[in-house]
């Protein structure tokens, strides 16, 4: 008889997903089977020998971004309906997306670049679009209404200063999410080839400091957990979920 395995680990092992987070993530979304069978528990255990795949476009949001909010208010048992957001680096939307198809009542879309958000964000008068525009010079009149939450998803720079000045202007009672990226985090003699730190140790020590952090600023944080996938060059983040009351 076949011994049996997690389903998860399974699928990692096979390489049908990149992380057991990863492959958790699409368990949940109804994407994997064995045979005609849908895997409905990542911890279900079966023969190691049993066929696997994964079926279907694993995201219904603009951009793959959005699988790492979706995670997190899952894992995290949240709810956006009737939030006014900003978004941090909104890029082409991921996040943003993720948060009106939850009900979000308005997304201030915040990024440095310009032309990336996709255009039916562009087109919904619930995005308010601040592209060529940095996190760290918001001001009230950009930010025009009390916003209860805040995500972001924010590169080559730290989030104590790309979230210092939204912070600061978001509602006194506040719901954050915001990734993690070690590569951003640590000093540059840490990272290794290609922009990478795999050290677990070095992502330990991150996720304290960003713990640390948030609290230090009067900040409850409810939990950190490991992005369902992996950012450039297959660096490990991780997303935090924190609030402010």
């Amino acid at each position: 008889m076949s011994k049996k395995q997690r389903i998860d680990q399974m699928l990692v092992e096979r390489g049908l997903a990149e992380s057991r987070a990863r492959a958790q993530a699409l368990v949940m979304a109804g994407l994997v089977f064995s045979g005609d069978t849908k895997i409905v528990k990542p911890g279900q255990q079966l023969a190691q020998d049993v066929p696997l795949e994964v079926r279907g476009r694993d995201h219904p949001w603009v951009s793959r971004g959005g699988i790492k909010l979706a995670h997190a208010i899952e894992h995290f048992g949240l709810d956006p309906s009737g939030a006014v957001a900003m978004d941090i680096g909104s890029s082409t939307g991921g996040f943003t997306d993720v948060l009106l198809q939850g009900g979000a009542a308005h997304v201030f879309a915040v990024d440095s670049g310009t032309n990336q958000l996709a255009w039916k964000l562009r087109q919904d008068e619930r995005v308010t679009v601040l592209e060529q525009t940095s996190a760290r010079i918001l001001t009230p009149d950009m930010i025009d209404r009390p916003s209860n939450w805040v995500v972001c998803d924010a590169s080559f720079i730290g989030l104590a200063k790309v979230l210092e000045r939204p912070l600061e202007l978001a509602a006194p009672k506040c719901q954050l999410v915001a990734l993690i990226k070690p590569q951003f985090e640590v000093g540059r003699e840490e990272v290794g080839k290609k922009g990478v730190v795999s050290d677990p140790a070095l992502h330990a020590r991150v996720c304290d400091e960003v713990r640390d952090w948030l609290e230090s600023g009067g900040w409850n944080v409810e939990g950190i957990v490991e992005s369902p996938i992996t950012g450039p060059q297959g660096n490990v983040e991780f997303l935090v979920s924190a609030t402010r009351t």
